[in-house]
């Protein structure tokens, strides 16, 4: 009988596998870089064979150790189907997602969710973090980025990374719209941890003279600051949509530019899915632009 690897090698494979980095697979298993690195180096040992390829920025399979990984996911997957059928917590769906989509995007969307699928336990975890589907429960994810994401992720854009100014009415009631370039340039700026405002005035052609301006962590919190009157913001369109159409906040400018850090939802590609997180994978879809 071929002998099993040992059950950590195999977890850290699996990390590593899904997230192609061995800094990130240590993220979610909650130990060092090091650590993982030295449980697949055991189990390349074991097996006598590479699993990956090391790059300067990361990890590629080899052929063998893809076809490998696929079959090892699976092998978790039944594992945690089978433990879920003592435990089942029907309708209970896990959704991670950032702070900033959450405050701005889903929950002034969710009244339309309860009352489409009001037997639904909709679970929200707001987190700048990589969440993991295995050691967080997480269903569904919904991060901004570009692919790939993992192997072992299905990945859905939903909403494109279209940027633009937003104020609030009151700190530009002086001042004719839209705004003049020049004006732009003087109005105090919000920053946050994207930091787009210099490639947005080097598109534009653009100095600025409106000194630092705030610098927060987060969009959310910029979006916030610019609805008291604290200065101009730059968002993806569809997190001030609402804001927008309430006449809150207010495009400043037409120019735009568009970003390549899109937002997108993740979900497990090999995981078997129940009534409740295919209605939930359908509804973001049904709002996807």
């Amino acid at each position: 009988m071929t002998q099993i690897p040992p059950l950590n090698s195999l977890r850290a494979f699996d990390a590593a596998g899904r997230h192609l980095n061995f800094r990130a697979a240590a993220e979610e298993m909650g130990v060092t870089q090091g650590a993982v690195a030295q449980q697949v180096r055991q189990l390349e040992a074991h097996l006598g064979i590479p699993l990956f390829e090391r790059l300067p920025k990361g990890l590629a399979f080899t052929s063998v150790g893809r076809g490998y990984h696929a079959r090892v996911v699976t092998a978790f997957e039944e594992l945690r189907a089978a433990t879920a059928t003592l435990r089942p917590e029907p309708g209970r769906v896990l959704v991670s997602v950032t702070p900033t989509f959450a405050a701005k995007w889903l929950i002034p969307n969710l009244p339309d969710f309860s009352a489409t699928h009001p037997q639904i336990d909709l679970q929200i975890l707001a987190t700048e973090k990589v969440s993991s589907f295995h050691g967080d429960g997480i269903d569904v994810a919904i991060r901004q980025g570009k692919p790939p994401f993992g192997a072992a992720l299905d990945a859905t854009r939903l909403f494109g990374q279209e940027i633009i100014a937003v104020a609030a009415p009151s700190l530009v009631a002086p001042h004719s719209l839209p705004l003049s370039l020049e004006t732009l340039s003087h109005l105090p700026k919000l920053h946050d941890a994207h930091d787009l405002w210099p490639a947005f005035l080097r598109e534009l052609k653009v100095d600025d003279h409106g000194g630092h301006g705030l610098r927060l962590s987060q969009t959310a919190l910029t979006m916030d600051a610019a609805l008291s009157g604290q200065g101009v913001a730059l968002v993806s369109r569809f997190l001030a949509q609402r804001d927008i159409a309430a006449g809150h906040l207010i495009q400043v400018i037409p120019q735009t530019i568009t970003g390549d850090q899109h937002f997108y939802m993740l979900t497990q590609r090999e995981a078997k899915r129940g009534a409740a997180k295919h209605a939930v994978v359908q509804w973001f879809a049904a709002k996807a632009e």
